[in-house]
């Protein structure tokens, strides 16, 4: 966790340890955490047949919710942990408004906490089985809170007795094996009456204990109620128990008792505030920070974060132990607030909400990429000319607000698109949240995420028909396959985006969609192929003038050729991509085409001429100061030397590499083993 005093954007947190509703000794539920912990023990039916338990035993605590069943699940965490070394790992099944989680998203969460990202791209039955592999040798505890069905939770399984699942879910999850459902009620009569209390006082309790037992029985015990009641009266000082326990009982028997208390609630709150908590149902995967609510609100910062602050007060939030001042809408408040909007506020309103909140994340995300951009005069204007709320004052701060944000982000991403006439927003969203990730975390670290934002570009690309976008989505797509493996996928994509660049009249994509296409039949071993198409974009290149490009194809059908063993065609595309670059003046260009040379040159069995190219090229490449070429060049001139039987000057060559090789042997161990495969 980073230091408060290193975040940005409204940085100075929210640390309410005098509220009671931030106490953290749990109340009650005994007999069930006895339960719980007993069936941790107890044989399963595998055992008592005589074989080994297959895979993790799951816990399974079922309740509606409200009635504290996430709560249960973490004390029993908490009490057993330390009995699963390799740790804890969290994960929700269902959004708040409890749309079902896709698996494969559910089983790279986890990969990420367990450091063992998979493959961008990578198809759910390869991200569980990768999750399965990962959790092979590991006795951890999984906690899978608010579980939508039973598939979710078997997918998620280790293979491993060892490990051990506690599952939280609305009722039984039929079709997991050995499961015995922990169902909750209310909380026993002494701890809902303490739940109270944290709220009130033990002084409001103890004048009247009869009315504090009225009101716990009108609420059910249900903890959710309970913590909405004591919040209210903790909002009133002067109001009895009693009071509150009449209006409940006479808000009548519609709905449940979190349904009235949340009624009575609601209808204490003046209008800008219930307004703001309406539109807190339009916050991604319910989690809310200051400038979400301002945004959706339209007032300041400051005045979003106190009132999310009195909400918390109230029990209507939940702070998020964070370094950022975060807070969580409970889900069983997210449905009311969503009908509550829905009825009170027009959906032009809604939408606009929406719009707001999103502009704000666009310009959270510009200022947190432009924060990075430290040697540009035109970053550092933009910059300043921001309001200061949305600047990060350094790049650590900036980087940490970005990580932590992180899912709320890419969920506010997913329902940009998924509204469908936001797309102008959207597109710009999903920009600056690709430029602020690669900018932070850089490409291959941020590929999984980024390869989930390709995708929804291409979905808008493709409902607005704009062809140049599909296309760059495309090739973006398939750079991620083509980087992990999957080239026949990447070759569909790419001629896919070459169908779309054409489209779209757009040279560059169509240019670079060719190479690629070249680019993958070459590593799928197709060299005629790749041959072709590389052949197909130097024509484009060439007919545009575009010279450094061209002298790059060049190079690439000479690596082709060479692949098929054509070596008097390698040698002419060399040829031809060295002249290239010496025309295009980069040195470092000119210094590895004309190796590449000499290696075609040694393998077409002139050494010779081999010796003077490798010659030259190093003196390009000490003027391009490029000191790993250098040695390399000299370790193929040792090679080459060696074979034409000169040992005394090869003797000098491999010296010189060593000389320069000695301060990092890693480089020297990489570059000798190239130079022997040569």
């Amino acid at each position: 966790m980073w230091p408060v005093t290193d975040q940005a954007v409204d940085t100075d947190g929210v640390r309410l340890s005098g509220d009671p509703a931030e106490e953290n000794r749990f109340l009650g539920r005994t007999r069930e955490l006895k339960e719980l912990r007993a069936d941790i023990e107890r044989a399963g039916l595998d055992t008592l047949s005589g074989r080994k338990a297959p895979r993790a035993r799951v816990l399974l605590i079922a309740g509606r919710p409200g009635s504290g069943r996430t709560a249960l699940a973490e004390e029993l965490v908490a009490q057993v942990a330390d009995g699963y070394p390799d740790g804890v790992l969290r994960v929700r099944l269902s959004e708040s408004d409890g749309t079902r989680v896709p698996v494969g998203r559910l089983a790279r969460e986890l990969l990420t906490e367990l450091d063992a990202p998979a493959p961008p791209g990578a198809g759910e039955e390869d991200l569980t089985w990768a999750l399965r592999t990962a959790l092979a040798d590991r006795k951890v505890l999984l906690l899978l809170d608010d579980a939508a069905d039973a598939e979710q939770v078997d997918a998620l399984l280790p293979d491993t007795p060892d490990c051990l699942a506690v599952a939280v879910a609305g009722g039984p999850l039929t079709g997991i094996a050995d499961v015995r459902p922990c169902t909750l009620g209310g909380l026993d009569t002494k701890s809902a009456v303490e739940l109270l209390s944290r709220y009130t006082g033990s002084v409001r309790i103890t004048v009247d204990p009869r009315a504090a037992e009225q009101l716990v029985e009108v609420c059910q015990a249900q903890p959710a109620a309970l913590t909405l009641a004591g919040g209210w009266l903790a909002a009133r000082p002067q109001a009895a128990v009693a009071d509150l326990a009449k209006h409940v009982h006479t808000e009548g028997d519609e709905g449940t008792p979190l349904s009235r208390v949340f009624r009575l609630t609601y209808a204490s709150l003046p209008s800008t505030a219930a307004r703001i908590l309406r539109l807190l149902s339009l916050a991604p995967a319910g989690m809310v920070d200051p400038h979400t609510a301002s945004a959706l609100a339209g007032c300041s910062v400051n005045g979003a974060r106190t009132t999310l602050d009195d909400f918390v007060a109230l029990g209507i939030l939940r702070a998020v132990d964070s370094p950022l001042p975060e807070y969580q809408v409970p889900g069983c408040l997210h449905g009311r607030l969503a009908a509550l909007a829905e009825t009170h506020d027009r959906p032009a309103e809604l939408q606009l909400a929406r719009a707001r909140m999103l502009e704000r994340t666009v310009r959270l995300l510009q200022s947190c990429r432009a924060v990075t951009e430290t040697d540009s005069p035109q970053a550092r204007e933009k910059l300043l000319g921001m309001p200061r709320a949305l600047r990060f004052p350094t790049p650590r701060a900036a980087a940490d607000w970005l990580r932590v944000r992180r899912p709320a982000l890419l969920a506010a991403a997913r329902l940009a698109v998924a509204d469908g006439e936001l797309d102008t927003l959207a597109r710009r969203l999903l920009s600056q949240l690709v430029r602020a990730m690669v900018a932070h975390f850089g490409t291959q670290a941020a590929a999984p995420d980024l390869y989930g934002v390709h995708r929804l570009v291409l979905d808008v690309a493709e409902r607005r028909e704009l062809p140049r976008e599909k296309a760059a989505a495309l090739l973006n797509l398939a750079d991620l396959d083509a980087r992990t493996g999957r080239t026949a996928e990447a070759l569909v994509r790419y001629r896919a985006a070459l169908d779309a660049g054409r489209e779209a009249n757009d040279p560059y994509a169509t240019g670079r969609a060719m190479e690629s296409v070249g680019g993958a039949h070459l590593e799928l071993g197709d060299y005629d192929r790749a041959a072709d198409w590389f052949g197909r974009a130097l024509a484009q290149r060439l007919a545009r003038s575009e010279g450094a490009d061209a002298a790059r194809v060049y190079g690439r059908i000479a690596t082709a050729h060479t692949y098929a063993g054509r070596y008097g065609e390698a040698l002419r595309c060399w040829r031809a991509a060295v002249a290239g670059y010496r025309r295009a003046g980069d040195v470092a260009a000119h210094a590895r085409a004309l190796s590449e040379l000499a290696r075609v040159q040694e393998y077409a069995g002139r050494p010779e001429e081999s010796l003077r190219t490798c010659q030259e090229a190093v003196d390009w490449a000490r003027r391009a100061d490029d000191g790993r070429l250098q040695a390399a060049l000299h370790l193929r001139l040792a090679d080459t030397l060696d074979r034409l039987g000169d040992h005394t000057a090869a003797g000098l060559h491999r010296s010189t590499a060593d000389h320069m090789l000695k301060e990092d042997p890693v480089e020297a161990c990489e570059i000798r083993g190239a130079s022997s495969e040569d």
